[in-house]
């Protein structure tokens, strides 16, 4: 049987003593997994009413898993053992999670930048078969590599379309477009769930399997805690981990993910993006903020802050201080999370099924697409980097040191710095190691995103939920462009306009932006490690690191 366990100390269990009596006598367990679409408000209950479908899907997942293993063993047995996840948002995140837990291996194309997709591309494309996840069937990342590929493939001697598998809703223009060209197999997910909730359907099975995970056993997992998840009960550690989540605020509204021998690899990402676009609205929210052990945010003492420690599903570890230690199965994770995300919800009193204020940066994004601006001339150049701002936030700053001093004093005493880097995160992986080094320079919670997968995760909090955040974008030089197949524009193009577009929405929201461009990516790299470095170095010796 999968076991999780949710122990909680200081506000965290306060949160759970306040809101437990609550969520057991108005049987939220029980009416969540009745699919009751009242639980979030009436104003929820026409989207909630076609969002359930994550609470019993186990036996629908269970009957896909004959075709994945024969689909993986065909492919074997043509010589292809390499996949591809072409997909955005929580339709890569949960794959790669759980791949890199299993040990196999799944290359997670889930950007737009020239470089990591060429990357990927050059990668054994001869033994190689991509699947394309997309819920809409219209996402603009999946679609342009999709085309990329289907033309790589076709160049190396390759027949495109037995190399194609195509994950998306039922009725989709993906559904659509993918039968009539006979692609090598099209897999429908259940269109009651949506894509932050899709772990345990074909998004999250059908990549992850036919990469060589043990899929089997995940939704043996999940429906064993889910026996337990449903009951209106006071030991329900679902209820306790939704209570935690929506029952700490508005005090504690920023939640500190540390992985402390979870065994399950890249845990927090998955969470951020289901927690912050779930919750992320209406100015209001739970921050979620993935971070290393020892991260300044855990001794930093402020009062908005909440630890998760992800921990061994053996340990049954009791934590100190304001926090919560989960440790479980992955399976049982994946669902439990899920429910507390809904709970959380009914106790934030927002609808956790929708994320209304994603499509702005994506509309933004194609009109810069549409009328191609170029890029503005920056407010002034300091060695590898381009700075750009608001007069009114970089002032008199002539120096990226300056200018990120501007950025930090723009800080509301309860406010959070956002890191959104337009980058390859794959060969610039090591940049985030800013994000410590920020949160010890600021004495406030840093969270650190790759773009464009952000946009369609925690990009909904950035614009919808408490708004105290400060934005440092960085974006880069591209050296050597990528064409995209029938398109009027290249993804160069493509990933230039999202961020350009994430920005001005942000502006246009009266938030601080400082937009950084690298135009010698590895220079530009270096020299933002020093000078933010410094910045963390004089603020401990000034006492507020």
């Amino acid at each position: 049987m999968a076991t999780l366990f949710v122990n909680a100390s200081g506000a965290a269990a306060e949160a759970i003593e306040r809101a437990m009596p609550e969520l057991v006598q108005e049987k939220v367990a029980s009416r969540i997994m009745a699919k009751d679409s009242t639980l979030w408000g009436p104003e929820s209950e026409s989207e909630a009413s076609v969002r359930l479908g994550w609470v019993d899907l186990i036996d629908a997942s269970r009957a896909l898993l004959p075709e994945i293993k024969q689909l993986r063993s065909d492919l074997a047995n043509e010589g292809v053992n390499h996949i591809v996840l072409c997909g955005m948002g929580g339709s890569s995140l949960a794959p790669e999670v759980i791949t890199r837990s299993a040990g196999v291996e799944l290359t997670v194309l889930d950007s737009t930048d020239p470089a990591q997709v060429r990357g990927a591309l050059a990668e054994r494309i001869g033994t190689t078969a991509i699947v394309v996840s997309s819920k809409s069937g219209s996402t603009v990342e999946t679609d342009s590599q999709r085309r990329v590929f289907e033309q790589a493939f076709t160049d190396a001697g390759v027949d495109a379309k037995s190399r194609i598998i195509i994950v998306t809703d039922p009725g989709s223009p993906l559904d659509e477009s993918a039968r009539a060209a006979g692609y090598r197999a099209v897999f429908n997910a259940d269109p009651t769930v949506g894509g932050r909730y899709s772990a345990l359907t074909a998004f999250g099975l059908v990549p992850s399997g036919l990469a060589g995970a043990d899929v089997a056993t995940l939704l043996d997992d999940a429906e064993s805690i889910g026996e337990f998840l449903f009951d209106d009960d006071a030991g329900n550690v679902g209820l306790r981990l939704g209570a935690v989540l929506g029952g700490t605020l508005p005090l504690r509204d920023k939640i500190v993910f540390v992985d402390e021998g979870s065994g399950i690899i890249g845990l927090g990402d998955w969470v951020e993006q289901l927690i912050a676009e779930s919750t992320g609205k209406l100015g209001t929210g739970v921050l979620p903020v993935v971070a290393e052990q020892g991260a300044p945010e855990l001794s930093s003492g402020a009062p908005d802050v909440l630890a998760v420690h992800l921990v061994s599903p053996d340990s049954n570890t009791e934590p100190a201080g304001n926090a919560i230690a989960v440790g479980g199965s992955l399976g049982s994770q994946l669902l439990a999370w899920e429910f507390a995300t809904a709970v959380a919800g009914r106790l934030l009193g927002i609808n956790p099924f929708d994320q209304p204020d994603v499509e702005a940066a994506k509309q933004a994004a194609r009109g810069l697409l549409d009328e191609r601006p170029g890029a503005a001339a920056p407010n002034f150049v300091d060695g590898a980097v381009e700075v750009r701002g608001s007069r009114s936030l970089l002032g008199s700053a002539a120096t990226l040191g300056e200018a990120l001093e501007a950025l930090i004093g723009s800080l509301e005493p309860n406010g959070y710095l956002a890191v959104q880097a337009y980058l390859d995160r794959i060969a610039e992986a090591p940049l985030a190691r800013i994000r410590p080094a920020l949160a010890r320079a600021t004495g406030r919670p840093v969270t650190f995103g790759w773009g464009p997968r952000f946009l369609h995760s925690t990009g909904q909090f950035h614009k919808g939920g408490t708004p105290v955040g400060a934005y440092l974008q960085i974006t880069g030089a591209t050296t050597e462009d990528l064409v995209i197949p029938e398109r009027p524009f290249s993804f160069g193009e493509l990933i230039a306009a999202q961020a350009a577009g994430d920005a001005k929405v942000l502006e246009d929201a009266h938030r601080p932006v400082l937009r950084l461009h690298l135009s010698d990516r590895p220079a530009g790299i270096r020299q933002l490690h020093d000078v933010i470095d410094h910045l963390a170095a004089r603020s401990a010796e000034n006492g507020n690191g």
